[in-house]
């Protein structure tokens, strides 16, 4: 009896593990192909050609651009703080990892012994409010960053990129609560059956899905909310005095908060892993199958929305950083409550 449960616990340790892994596999990929499609998109935008040299249609240029980071040379300044400048770019490189954890990536798997493998890590009650939590120690990575490198224009960088993000997380925060209205729960695995049985999310929510989008760009520092970053202003911003693999993760973890607020946004509002307008359980096809069809799903979705990130990166100009509080406390917060009350009165209205 004792050795079957150690024995199941090292086959659900296993499991896990090899999910993890693959998830965090899949996200550097993503990043990594993500600088490549900027490139590419960048180029179509401007009708020029982008990346063409390294590989078949310059397809190898992000392991170029990978082996370079790698090797190039680590300074650290004399100034700054050796502790906090090395834990700054690590802190934003694990908090854009951890947030994939509780997104569920497709149908559950069910093997020829009839057991059940969740493609999610962790389907804990509090899944979205966990992604919150994650997402607001992020500020700490990019506030880190700029302190210890001890270089002002880093450090006013730095403040500008976490008040950007305390502000703009209230009104996604309200957003969501309009969600949670027509869910009631905060599993991430129940508001995608939510949206299975009812409908997706965004026919009911639009304004919130417009309110979440906008707010999902000023999170990770995407023009037209790029102020942390803004190199007319602030030089290079808060990785300013960061070279090698550091400057790597932050410019990594940037594009995975991108790939993972896609996914978030997938979830909440466009079913997450549900094909539109089918039944997929009239197709008959075996679980492998349908957990493949339905992986391949979100990450078409997810793709969608990685794109559209990109196409307003090279289309609208950098907002002022007046303009940019202005938006995020005097219209969007008025917009969230005004999408809540009205979400919550009408909820109330139909359940009489």
């Amino acid at each position: 009896m004792i050795m079957t449960l150690i024995a199941v616990d090292w086959w659900l340790i296993l499991e896990k593990g090899v999910l993890i892994g693959g998830i965090i596999g899949l996200s550097f990929f993503i990043a990594m192909y993500t600088t490549y499609a900027e490139r590419k998109v960048a180029a179509w935008l401007q009708d020029r050609r982008g990346p063409n040299r390294a590989g078949p249609f310059g397809i190898l240029q992000p392991l170029a651009d990978g082996g370079k980071l790698f090797f190039k040379e680590e300074i650290i300044p004399l100034a700054s703080n050796r502790f906090l400048f090395i834990l700054g770019p690590a802190l934003a490189m694990i908090t854009a990892l951890l947030t994939s954890t509780v997104i569920p990536w497709a149908t559950p798997f069910v093997t020829k012994g009839g057991s059940v493998i969740p493609m999610q890590v962790a389907d804990v009650d509090m899944g979205i409010l966990l992604v919150f939590s994650i997402v607001s120690v992020g500020v700490y990575g990019i506030m880190i960053g700029g302190w210890a490198s001890n270089n002002k224009f880093s450090l006013i960088a730095a403040i500008r990129g976490a008040s950007q993000m305390v502000s703009y997380e209230l009104p996604m925060g309200l957003a969501l609560i309009a969600v949670l209205f027509l869910t009631g729960s905060l599993k991430m695995s129940e508001i995608v059956t939510n949206q299975v049985q009812h409908g997706w999310h965004i026919i009911y929510q639009p304004l919130g899905f417009l309110i979440f989008f906008i707010c999902a760009l000023a999170e990770c520092n995407r023009t037209p909310f790029d102020l942390p970053e803004a190199e007319n202003e602030l030089n290079f911003g808060y990785h300013q005095e960061y070279s090698s693999m550091k400057l790597g993760f932050y410019l990594f973890a940037e594009y995975i908060n991108m790939f993972i607020s896609s996914a978030v946004m997938v979830t909440l509002y466009f079913g997450g892993y549900d094909i539109p307008f089918v039944n997929e359980t009239s197709w008959g096809l075996n679980s492998f199958w349908m957990s493949f069809l339905s992986f391949s799903v979100i990450m078409t979705k997810i793709a969608f929305f990685l794109f559209v990130f990109l196409w307003i990166r090279w289309t609208i100009p950098r907002f002022r950083y007046d303009q940019l509080m202005n938006l995020g406390w005097k219209k969007l917060i008025p917009l969230a409550l005004v999408n809540m009350i009205i979400t919550a009165a009408v909820i109330l209205l139909l359940n009489k």
